[in-house]
């Protein structure tokens, strides 16, 4: 694995710190008027998601990790485990439903999801950004009701709950944004 200097780590960077994998949250430059520059870098645990502030020096050497993306499909759920399927070597895996965190309600059969790997320890999931759901209850259309910015809440399939512009119905499909929660388009 490369080494980096600690004044070149940035924000998205993975690396290995005090034994733990790392994800660089934020990184801040600073120089001082006496003493040396370095960089003030948060970091966020990525098997148990603590947070640490830590400085490095130019000088300092950090190792700096690449994670393997697979996608894998989405099978079924069993006992709060989701189980997945690589899709060339049709080898099976076990996560934690956990793992996908507020997105979780989005997952859906047969749905690709990009794993990320380091070495042979899933650490992460990701489900598409964008996801095609129906809408199961929302307020009726009313007539004349056609404000440009105006949005009425909408519960999906899943139960999460967006807004959607007034003309759009109960019982209609519709892409939603999986990062932001937000009505995209019809479907």
């Amino acid at each position: 694995m490369p080494k980096i200097n600690g004044n070149e780590i940035r924000p998205g960077n993975i690396i290995e710190h005090d034994g733990g994998l790392w994800i660089a949250v934020k990184t801040q430059h600073v120089k001082p008027g006496k003493g040396g520059a370095f960089a003030q870098v948060e970091l966020k645990n990525l098997r148990n998601g603590s947070k640490l502030n830590e400085r490095f020096r130019s000088a300092d050497k950090v190792e700096r990790v690449r994670l393997e993306q697979k996608d894998q499909q989405f099978l079924y759920e069993t006992d709060g485990m989701l189980v997945f399927m690589d899709n060339e070597t049709f080898e099976q895996i076990e996560l934690p439903a956990d793992i996908l965190g507020d997105r979780r309600p989005f997952l859906q059969d047969g749905m690709t999801v990009k794993i990320e790997y380091y070495e042979e320890e899933a650490l992460s999931a990701t489900v598409p950004e964008k996801v095609t759901c129906t809408i199961e209850d929302t307020e009726p259309v009313v007539k004349g009701q056609t404000a440009a910015n105006s949005f009425k809440p909408a519960t999906l399939d899943n139960g999460v709950r967006v807004m959607v512009p007034p003309f759009v119905g109960t019982g209609e499909a519709i892409v939603v944004n999986t990062e932001t929660f937000e009505y995209v388009e019809r479907a």
